[in-house]
Formats: structure tokens, sequence, C-alpha cells
């Protein structure tokens, strides 16, 4: 397992890889959130599709996943790749 991401916050923004089971269309790339959209395929020709992107904070986090979840694309992995600026003493409203 990954060790936790160090500033980590719900509020604050993220860059995320998301991998999903399955085929999604770069033209979904605005609905979902302007992620960059990449597709590889398994040996067995089954695909994998890649989201990679900024996310505004974690509850965008979990609409993402949650529309995924709705075009019943099998979730594989979600990663931080980086964190952004976010505005020292913020809070959580």
């Amino acid at each position: 397992m990954d060790a936790p991401v160090q500033g980590l916050r719900l509020d604050c923004p993220a860059v995320y890889c998301i991998r999903v089971q399955g085929l999604v269309a770069e033209a979904w790339a605005d609905w979902l959130g302007g992620m960059a959209i990449t597709t590889l395929r398994r040996p067995s020709g089954q695909p994998i599709t890649s989201l990679n992107g900024s996310v505004a904070d974690q509850a965008a986090l979990h609409g993402l996943l949650a529309t995924l979840y709705g075009l019943g694309l099998p979730l594989i992995s979600v990663r931080v790749l980086g964190l952004a600026d976010c505005a020292e003493g913020e809070e959580w409203r």
C-alpha cells in the first residue's frame, strides 16, 4: 500500500490518475471535468482507460467516481499524482 500523501486535504485541488476497465471516448473529457483520456488495450484486447487531471476537491473526486460508476465502468485504481496550491488558512465549508 502506498504511503499517505502529505498535505492532501478534503477541500483542496489535487492531480489524479484514475484507471477504469472499459472504453471512455475522448469526447467525454469535458463532461468528466476536463480530464485527459487515454485508452490502452491489454493483450487480451480489453480496454483500460486512464483519466488524468486536476480535480477541485474530494467532493468533486467523489462526483467523478460516481459518474464513472454510473457509466458501468469498473474502477481499477485512483492515484494522487500531485497537489495543487491551497490558500493557507482556508477551511472546509
